[in-house]
């Protein structure tokens, strides 16, 4: 957002949407300090499904930016539990004073909506045994409150699966494994595809003409469905979409590894200069 005003050099204005109510007062605090002033930049408490009501009150926009991913500032506090790396409570949810915590969710699904979650919102593998492990768990066991809770599960689980793998390609596995559980679990808890489905459907009629759109995904699922969309809507609601899906340079990933999976797909608005 600050590399964006530093673009804009006072000529326009933007409004960034965020429903975590910790890291986007922050946010809002270090662009005051760094003298960015509501006149160029306004911090809207709010989901980007509701990117309608926002442009009633601000107006359409000439380009709209969707950042799927969590923030690497979510990812390392381990009281907000996104990451199988630190000891944390188990809650994975964006905005932690609303919904319900990853760990009550765990405790009020079947067997088979665990392992359907798994399956549609991470390709997960090993899914028949990680939902009937988790469900034994968090349903006759003790509640899965933590992080290392969940990823103790996770290995004590995959661990036998692996019994002919070499120990680093086990290594591998089990932090590919861990990832995927945990990302599928926040998926649902945060109900990420249905939000980010309300805003596509909205997303034409919020830009003004020839205005332009870009979503960065970091998962497959979220990527098709953009994809889905651009393509649906070309010569309807966009006069131009992307051909093929962005993706950062080696040098990008070299510096930031968190960048590897993030794909990028842009839309034009009908309408406006050509």
């Amino acid at each position: 957002t600050r590399r964006m005003l530093e673009a804009l050099q006072g000529t326009g204005r933007i409004i960034g949407l965020d429903i975590d109510p910790i890291e986007s007062v922050k946010t809002e605090e270090r662009l005051r300090k760094a003298g960015y002033g509501e006149d160029v930049f306004i911090c809207h408490r709010t989901n980007f499904a509701n990117i309608d009501k926002v442009a009633e009150e601000f107006g359409k926009f000439d380009f709209v930016l969707a950042d799927l991913g969590v923030s690497s500032m979510q990812i390392d506090n381990p009281e907000r539990g996104f990451s199988y790396k630190q000891d944390g409570p188990l809650d994975l949810r964006l905005n932690p004073q609303i919904g319900t915590p990853a760990s009550k969710c765990l405790s009020e699904l079947s067997e088979d909506e665990i392992c359907g979650m798994l399956v549609e919102n991470a390709d997960e593998p090993y899914a028949v045994s990680l939902a009937a492990a988790i469900y034994k768990q968090s349903h006759f066991g003790k509640s899965i409150d933590t992080t290392t809770c969940l990823k103790q599960i996770i290995e004590e689980t995959v661990s036998p699966i692996l019994k002919g793998e070499k120990e680093e390609e086990k290594k591998a596995i089990l932090k590919k494994t861990c990832q995927r559980v945990f990302q599928a679990i926040r998926i649902d808890v945060n109900s990420e595809f249905e939000v980010l489905d309300a805003f596509l459907q909205k997303l034409p009629f919020v830009l003004n003409p020839g205005g332009k759109a870009a979503v960065l995904t970091f998962h497959s699922g979220e990527d098709r469905m953009v994809k889905k969309a651009f393509r649906a809507g070309r010569g309807i609601y966009y006069k131009e979409v992307s051909k093929d899906v962005i993706r950062p340079s080696a040098r990008e990933c070299r510096e930031n590894g968190r960048a590897r999976s993030t794909k990028m797909r842009w839309a034009v608005a009908m309408g406006g200069k050509e």
